[in-house]
Parts: structure tokens; sequence; C-alpha cells
């Protein structure tokens, strides 16, 4: 039996509301973050966050051997992708940008630490309150992958301003974020051949898509990229 959604907590923030809800069914709980009346994630399942991953690496390895290759996780979600990312000790430094202090309190003392718990313990990991969007293009530090996360996909965004990332110039960014031979890659809730062309146009190379099937519907994709 599925019960009612309930509301945990829900926040006005400068982008707009926020709210972490629980469902219960089949005496499970899944955990759902809402932005703007908008579903983004559950905790239902993670495979295509594990993805974005493990596409990731396997992309830097087998492009070069470089030691302990840094990765940006834009944004911390349901920490799916973060706790991931902690449990292979092949990554270095893994810095997580989310703009909204709501989930990262979720994440610090509520109910989604016990994803993220041991993640947030590792040395290796630094969470960065910022809008991502500003952070990769005004950012000094450059790292060997981008991990982005923060819509539904480059054709269906949060909020209006998240659309420029996906932009010539905001493409640009990216890559100026980016060591020679770093790997951006992009969840999003479909496949998108626009997008895939957008990145080649914007001089990336081998860019391929990954996909996981779902229970319904068209499957879930990230798009991968490297910059040459």
């Amino acid at each position: 039996m599925e019960f009612p959604p309930e509301t945990l907590d829900r926040r006005e923030g400068p982008y707009g509301e926020v709210a972490l809800r629980r469902r219960e069914s089949a005496g499970a709980a899944t955990y759902e973050i809402i932005a703007n009346g908008c579903f983004l994630m559950d905790t239902s399942d993670g495979r295509s966050e594990r993805l974005l991953i493990d596409a990731t690496l396997s992309s830097l390895d087998d492009r070069d051997d470089r030691p302990s290759p840094s990765v940006l996780i834009g944004g911390l979600g349901v920490g799916f992708s973060l706790a991931h990312a902690a449990a292979q000790p092949r990554w270095g430094a893994i810095t997580v940008v989310e703009r909204e202090q709501a989930v990262i309190d979720w994440h610090a003392d509520g109910p989604l630490a016990q994803i993220s718990g041991p993640a947030l313990a590792d040395a290796r990991v630094e969470i960065v309150r910022a809008d991502l969007v500003e952070h990769v293009r005004s950012a000094s530090v450059r790292y060997d992958a981008l991990c982005l996360d923060i819509d539904n996909g480059p054709d269906w965004t949060v909020t209006e301003d998240n659309e420029s990332l996906y932009s010539p110039s905001g493409l640009a960014a990216c890559a100026a974020r980016l060591t020679p031979g770093g790997v951006l890659a992009v969840w999003s809730a479909q496949p998108s051949t626009a997008f895939e062309q957008a990145l080649r146009e914007a001089g990336y190379a081998g860019v391929r898509t990954a996909e996981i099937p779902v229970r319904r519907g068209v499957p879930d994709a990230v798009h991968l990229a490297i910059r040459p």
C-alpha cells in the first residue's frame, strides 16, 4: 500500500521553494526533492547517478593514467553521486557545489545523511555552497572531471538561469574549468541529440551518451565529452 507523500521540510530560498518529501510504499521509505513544484530526484534507484560517476572515471582511464583525478560534482541532490565517488579510492579531491542550504542541511543532519554520511566524513570531500553556473564561470581551480546533475537535463532546466550552462558560452566555461583531457559529464532525464551536437560545436571531442533504462518511458542518460 502506498500513502500520500509527507512533506518533511519546505523552505523559500533565492531560487524559489525547495522541499523534501517522504513517500511510504510497501513498508519502505523513499525521499524526494521538489524544487518550485518540479520533481527533481528521489532515493528509489540511483543507478543513473552512479553511472554519472562510473562513466566519467572510465572515460578518464581510457585516455590516460593520471593519479588521483579531481572531480567537481554539481549538485548534491540525494547524495548518490557523492556517495559513489567517495566509495572509490581512485578519486582524489571531490568537490560538491550545491546552491541550496536546505539540501546541504538534509545531508548534514537530516534523513539524507543515511546516504551521504560516510562520504561527508571523507577527507577528500569538500561541500561548496554556491550557484554552479556562477562557480563554473568564476572559479580559478581546474578539475579533471565535471559531473553535472542540477537539472532534469539540458532541455529541461529547474530555473531559467541554468539554461546558460548548456549554451556555447556555458560549455566554454566548463572547458575552462577542465584540465586538458578532462571529462565533462551531464546527467539528463532523456537523451538529447541537440545537446550532443552543441558539445561538438563547442569543440569537445569523444562525445557520446550512456543510457540507463527506466521502468517507464525513455531512458535516463549521461552525456560525456572530452576537453581536447
